[in-house]
């Protein structure tokens, strides 16, 4: 059988980090499902991984000199009139506080926050979320789409292309572009280039995000939850009206626009752990009062209840867990290493998220039976075997040379 995804056939992990080969680059989320993607994770020939070399690129990055490209971007697009000069997306996780904060306090921006918020807060994101606004002290737009598509568009994306999290990421995507044209806002950050994380090393060299990411010129191209938007209408009898908040800007509006969407991680060493310290410090946030499930932390990705469920879809399409993601990036910032991230792999990567799961069912009208037989539809078969008990195994692991116990 042949490989899913158009993942490699061989399982290579970094010599480095504990990611493997088959962590799969960003997609490109309309034209094609997600799981048709540009690619996977490149290694160079010492076994090392993109992600890590763009880590140790750092190092000798002059960040005064960033620093001041950053203040000369900034006062390039300042206002004086008290008006929004910087739009900042989020869902006030210890990333966006970070943003919005160090932009209006530190440089004397005036952002406007923009939500797409969460499938299903949970408790203590939905706290961390008005903390932002009311203890950090900003603006704040919170677009409440059509929850009926939201909910339709969620199941089709779990059930066509096992993704639970693609319309939280299509909303978290396209809402910025769309509000900051309507609002005459010029300037739109986001926090880290997904370079830092396994995409190609040249995304990294400028801090411009590529505008054809956040927007399309024919509707024809553009799937969600991998049904096309005729298929939408006709089928599912969603009105293409009910779908515009889930749509990207149109390149003829972009084109109309003097939009730039930037990267803070650019201009700013980025550090996780360093930024989480500072969301707790100024604006007021918590992390999960226990541990996540399928790993180890409890400050990353926690505003949703659906979040866990995503990680734990990435295990199965890619056999890469949270725990993974997690110890991956830990390792660069040297505040674990490699033999301490085994171990955690070996312990959390995984581990079914059941704490909200029933919830998570209930609410989008799929059956446990149902979603647990579509994640065996998307094992491919080049990862994942079963063992003689017949139970699902994966054929390649981390913490034994990449083999098989």
């Amino acid at each position: 059988m042949a490989n899913l995804y158009g993942l490699p056939d061989e399982v290579i992990f970094c010599k480095k980090c504990v990611m493997s080969n088959q962590r799969p680059t960003s997609s490109v989320e309309f034209k094609h499902t997600l799981d048709s993607k540009k690619g996977t994770m490149g290694f160079d020939n010492e076994g090392i991984c993109d992600a890590c070399r763009v880590n140790e690129s750092k190092d000798k990055i002059n960040w005064e000199q960033r620093e001041a490209e950053l203040v000369a971007l900034l006062d390039k697009h300042r206002k004086n009139d008290g008006s929004y000069d910087c739009l900042v997306p989020g869902s006030g996780g210890k990333d966006s506080a970070y943003q919005a904060h160090i932009l209006k306090y530190k440089y004397g921006m005036n952002p406007l926050t923009v939500t797409w918020p969460p499938i299903l807060y949970t408790e203590y994101g939905l706290k961390n979320f008005r903390n932002w606004i009311d203890v950090g002290g900003f603006d704040n737009l919170s677009f409440n789409r059509n929850g009926k598509v939201m909910k339709l568009l969620t199941k089709l994306s779990i059930l066509n292309i096992l993704h639970p999290f693609q319309t939280f990421i299509l909303g978290q995507k396209n809402l910025a572009p769309k509000l900051a044209a309507k609002y005459d806002i010029d300037l739109i950050f986001y926090g880290e280039n997904e370079a830092e994380y396994g995409n190609p090393i040249a995304d990294n060299t400028s801090s411009l995000r590529d505008k054809s990411y956040f927007s399309y010129s024919h509707l024809d191209e553009i799937y969600l939850g991998g049904v096309s938007i005729k298929e939408l209408q006709e089928e599912h009898n969603v009105r293409l009206s009910d779908l515009q908040s889930f749509l990207p800007i149109t390149e003829a509006e972009l084109g109309k626009s003097k939009i730039d969407v930037h990267y803070l991680g650019y201009y700013l060493k980025w550090t996780p752990q360093e930024v989480y310290y500072y969301a707790v410090e100024n604006t007021g946030f918590k992390a999960r009062p226990f541990r996540t499930q399928g790993t180890y932390s409890k400050y990353n990705s926690i505003d949703d209840k659906i979040d866990d469920l995503h990680y734990y879809t990435t295990f199965i399409k890619f056999g890469l867990g949270r725990a993974t993601y997690d110890a991956s990036q830990e390792i660069r910032n040297n505040h674990i290493t490699r033999e301490e991230a085994q171990a955690l792999i070996k312990k959390y990567d995984g581990e079914f998220p059941d704490r909200y799961f029933d919830e998570i069912m209930e609410y989008l009208d799929i059956t446990p039976q149902q979603f647990h037989d579509t994640c065996d539809k998307f094992r491919s078969p080049h990862l994942w075997g079963k063992d003689s008990a017949g139970e699902w195994k994966l054929k390649h692991n981390v913490w034994n040379g990449g083999l098989n116990d």
